[in-house]
C-alpha cells in the first residue's frame, strides 16, 4: 500500500475540536500522561481547539458527548497502541491520528511483526516462543547464549531481560510472563543501537543510542541522564540512507501509516536487525522522533501539527 505522504493544513480551525487520548490503562500510562501533555501545550500554542482527555472505559461517551471532530491518539501500550481504539474510533467515524487497527495491532506484537517481516525477507533476529522457564532452557540451547527474554506485546522496554547464564533462565521468564502469557526469546545482538523515525512518508534522520547501562531499558529511556543520542548519527551519507529506506521497508510491511518509529541494532559485521515498531512513539523531553524531528528542520510545536494534520487522511 502507499501511504498518502500529507494534507496541508494551515489554519487551526480546519481540525476543528480535538480529543488528544493519554493516559489508559497499560504499563506505559505514566509516559503516555507526559507524552499527552507536551502534546496538548504545543496544539494549543498553535491555536487548536485540543482538549486533554485521560482515557478509561468510558471514553466513546466522553467523545460523542465531547463532540470531537477528531482524535489524537498518544496512548502508549495496550488498549492505545494495539489497535483497540483505533477500531473504536472507525466505529465512531472519529477521524484519528497515526497508523489504522491492523497496523497498530501488528506493531504492537512483536511476534506477529517478526513473522511479516520475515515473510518479506527483512533483518530480524531468529526467535522461538517459550511457555515456560523449561521451554527457555531449550531456546537457548538452539539459538545460544546471550538471550534477549520479553514479552511479545509490552514496549518501552518493559518486562525484559539479557540472559547470560542457565541460573537467570528463571528470573527472565517470571518477568516476562508477569507482562504477557507470549514471551519471546531472541539471540541477543551484540552492536550498535539505532532508531528511525518516520511522518508523512518520509524516514527522519537516524539517532544512534548510547547508554553506560547494560542495555537503552526504561530507565536509559526515561529518566537517566547520562543516555547520550547522536544525531547526526555520524554514520557516512550513503549508509544513512540505505538503513533509512530499511526502516521505510519495515514501517510499511506492517502497513503504518503517518507517524511511527523503528529500532535496529548494526551488528560488528554492519548487518542491521529490526527489533520493533512503534505506531505511537513517546513525546516526552526524553523521546525520540521530537529528536529527529528537529534536526530535520521541525520545532515540538511543528512535529505535533504534522502529526495532526495525519488524521486528514486515511489509506486506503
Amino acid at each position: 500500500m502507499q501511504e498518502i505522504q500529507r494534507h496541508t493544513v494551515t489554519d487551526p480551525a480546519e481540525f476543528g475540536r480535538v480529543a488528544v487520548l493519554m493516559g489508559g490503562w497499560s504499563a506505559e500510562r505514566a509516559v503516555s500522561l507526559k507524552s499527552g501533555q507536551a502534546v496538548l501545550v504545543a496544539l494549543r500554542a498553535r491555536g487548536v481547539d485540543a482538549h486533554g482527555l485521560d482515557v478509561d472505559r468510558a471514553i466513546l461517551n466522553a467523545l460523542v458527548e465531547g463532540r470531537f471532530d477528531r482524535a489524537f491518539i498518544i496512548l502508549h501500550g495496550r488498549g492505545g497502541e494495539d489497535g483497540g481504539i483505533q477500531g473504536a474510533l472507525e466505529f465512531l467515524g472519529l477521524p484519528y491520528t497515526g497508523s489504522g487497527v491492523l497496523a497498530s495491532a501488528l506493531g504492537m506484537d512483536k511476534l506477529r511483526t517478526k513473522q511479516v517481516w520475515l515473510g518479506r525477507g527483512l533483518p530480524t533476529p531468529a526467535y522461538h516462543l517459550v511457555g515456560s522457564a523449561a521451554e527457555l532452557a531449550a531456546a537457548a540451547a538452539a539459538l545460544g547464549l546471550p538471550l534477549a527474554v520479553k514479552p511479545a506485546r509490552e514496549g518501552s522496554s518493559i518486562g525484559i531481560s539479557r540472559v547470560d547464564a542457565p541460573a537467570q533462565f528463571q528470573t527472565a521468564w517470571e518477568r516476562a510472563a508477569a507482562c504477557d502469557s507470549a514471551v519471546l526469546v531472541e539471540p541477543w545482538i551484540q552492536g550498535q543501537e539505532y532508531t528511525g523515525g518516520w511522518l508523512q512518508g518520509e524516514a527522519l534522520p537516524l539517532i544512534r543510542l548510547e547508554t553506560p547501562r547494560e542495555f537503552y531499558d526504561y530507565e536509559a529511556k526515561y529518566h537517566a541522564d547520562d543516555t547520550r543520542y547522536l544525531c547526526p548519527c555520524g554514520l557516512p551519507a550513503e549508509r544513512e540512507m540505505k538503513l533509512r529506506e530499511l526502516v521505510r521497508q519495515a514501517f510499511t510491511a506492517v502497513d503504518g501509516s503517518g507517524w511511527g518509529r523503528v529500532d535496529f541494532i548494526v551488528d560488528a559485521r554492519d548487518q542491521p536487525w529490526l527489533l520493533e515498531v512503534n505506531t505511537v512513539p513517546g513525546m516526552t523531553d526524553h523521546s525520540l522522533v521530537p529528536m529527529a524531528a528537529r534536526v530535520a528542520g521541525l520545532s515540538f510545536e511543528d512535529l505535533v501539527w504534522r502529526i495532526l494534520e495525519t488524521s486528514l487522511v486515511r489509506p486506503s
